[in-house]
């Protein structure tokens, strides 16, 4: 009997130890555990949860050295960055409304460590104010998209731009890529443009502009206009736009020296009377250009100015040797923009319209010679801009076939009217 009972507490014992096992495995079995890993904010390659931040942009009045001593920068380090950096940072040139960040140090001194100014959205200058001062420049990481976009003209260029969600940018670029081939201030109802371009984007999110035009179709009164951006000097990184012939769309002048908002209130005519001066015959030798007082004035082609002064009825003018052949000249400019001597570019402002001078209106009367002789540059049969050498044809031809190929599938939108409201389609 004894050793039943034994027998019947050792089973008993055996039992609630296992069962006492099983149940310290449960309380055993390790539990998930989630670890939140801390948020690091970084910007313009700095942690900035290691600096005190301050943020503003630059106000009317605020100077560098003043910034600076406000923020516990000594004399000698303002100095040395105003004289040994001012060729890449030039501290009497930061612009009102610029964004900047002053890093300064966690302690309680709050000493200014860096200077961050942005010179643009993307494009950055680090000023490090540290022991051994240094300045460098940087860029934010910007990711580029490329887009396609169409469009059909019912008023204007701007207007069939903007119905599609297109920045402004790529009017302004199409009709520069375009002006010596269409008049876009005499587009027709139903002409049609599609474009290839990229945009950009800071950290993948911020939009921040678009690139130029890789190519373009533009369909005006019926006739077709390609147009491919093309780097023919691949050391220089020289780009032109070039049709689909490899001719290029440049010409060697601008058709007029105002890019938008003009009306020609006057052309060159040899027998033109005046009622003011009695009927008389006073030959008009340039074509006026009316715009608004301020609008600027462009050089229509490269070349030397070899006058920028005021004389009499021509009031504020410039005057400019493009070549042995062509000269050009400017008059009646509210101000100039160049100097006597200096060299520059088709498309550089060189003034604005004024009223200097015998003048009934805010204009700029646009004068042009050929081989010393005044002529009406609307007549004359401009040179055209070089094409491309026929040992690089070959090579552009092969570029653009995949851009024509990919142009022809971009379809135009189609307005239709809902009873509710006007929609957007697209058609195929």
């Amino acid at each position: 009997m004894q050793k039943f009972i034994l027998l019947l507490l050792s089973i008993t014992t055996f039992i609630s130890c296992k069962d006492s096992k099983v149940n310290n495995n449960n309380d055993d079995l390790p539990k998930v555990i989630t670890i939140e890993k801390p948020i690091v904010a970084m910007e313009y390659g700095f942690n900035l949860d290691n600096f005190t931040v301050l943020q503003d942009t630059i106000r009317n009045g605020d100077s560098f050295g003043e910034l600076m001593t406000n923020n516990k920068v000594d004399y000698p380090k303002i100095h040395k960055i105003s004289e040994k950096y001012k060729d890449s940072f030039d501290v009497r040139r930061i612009r009102v409304g610029k964004p900047y960040v002053i890093l300064k140090s966690k302690d309680t001194t709050e000493t200014a460590q860096f200077f961050i100014y942005e010179n643009d959205r993307i494009n950055y200058t680090v000023v490090d104010l540290r022991d051994s001062v240094n300045v460098y420049k940087k860029k934010k990481k910007v990711t580029y998209v490329e887009r396609e976009a169409s469009g059909i003209i019912n008023t204007s260029l701007s207007e069939a731009i903007l119905e599609q969600g297109i920045d402004y940018n790529v009017t302004n670029n199409l009709s520069e890529i375009y002006a010596w081939s269409i008049d876009f201030f005499r587009l027709q109802k139903g002409d049609k443009f599609k474009v290839i371009y990229k945009e950009r984007y800071i950290n993948d999110t911020i939009y921040a502009g678009s690139e130029s035009i890789e190519a373009a179709y533009f369909e005006h009164n019926g006739k077709p206009f390609y147009a491919f951006e093309y780097t023919t000097d691949s050391l220089k990184q020289i780009a032109d736009y070039y049709d689909q012939e490899a001719n290029n769309l440049r010409r060697a002048f601008l058709k007029a020296p105002i890019k938008f908002n003009y009306r020609i209130s006057s052309r060159y005519n040899l027998n033109r009377r005046i009622k003011y001066y009695g009927y008389k015959v006073r030959p008009h030798k340039g074509t006026d250009y009316a715009a608004a007082i301020g609008t600027p004035i462009i050089a229509t082609a490269n070349g030397t100015v070899v006058e920028s002064t005021r004389r009499g009825g021509n009031g504020k003018f410039v005057k400019i040797k493009h070549n042995g052949t062509y000269s050009t000249q400017y008059l009646h400019m509210k101000n100039q923009n160049v100097k006597k001597g200096e060299y520059v570019l088709q498309g550089d402002v060189i003034g604005w319209v004024g009223m200097t001078g015998n003048t009934g209106g805010p204009h700029v009367c646009y004068r042009f010679w050929k081989n010393g002789k005044q002529v009406d540059p609307l007549r004359e049969k401009l040179p055209t801009a070089e094409s491309i050498a026929d040992s690089l044809k070959t090579g552009y031809l092969d570029f653009i076939n995949p851009k024509m190929a990919q142009l022809e599938k971009i379809v135009y939108p189609k307005k239709i009217i809902t009873e509710d409201k006007e929609e957007n389609i697209i058609n195929p």
